[in-house]
């Protein structure tokens, strides 16, 4: 059996989709988990925004030992999903340790962007 490296809650505060994109690249952000232990994970998104309600209860299955990419413009909740211009942050929690990476293409202009960083992890105290 392999056990889960990782942490169960993450955060990514600086989320955003660009309106507009050039070339053959579409501007897009991911949330790359991976789930290193053998049991599958269960992973919930929650959206943060500046002036609405948040979107909660996004649900994503990681099966064990695989990493699984996940394009911000996917997530929804029903009918609500991220509007593209709007500033968010995301908050994923997970019923088992994984690792969150977090990345964003940004093909605004001819000179295209890339930036990938971790997720700021949560250690919560033992009970």
């Amino acid at each position: 059996m392999h056990s889960s490296a990782g942490f169960t809650v993450w955060y990514i505060p600086d989320g955003y989709i660009p309106e507009d994109s050039a070339g053959k690249l579409v501007s897009h952000e991911s949330v790359c988990v991976l789930n290193s232990g053998s049991m599958d994970a269960t992973v919930e998104f929650t959206i943060f925004f500046e002036d609405r309600d948040p979107i909660e209860g996004i649900n994503v299955g990681v099966p064990g030992r695989r990493t699984r990419h996940i394009r911000t413009s996917m997530l929804t909740n029903g009918s609500a999903t991220i509007p593209v211009g709007v500033p968010y942050a995301i908050q994923v929690t997970s019923d088992l340790p994984v690792i969150v990476q977090y990345s964003r293409l940004d093909s605004t202009q001819a000179e295209n962007a890339l930036m990938s960083t971790m997720a700021f992890p949560i250690k919560y105290p033992e009970a």
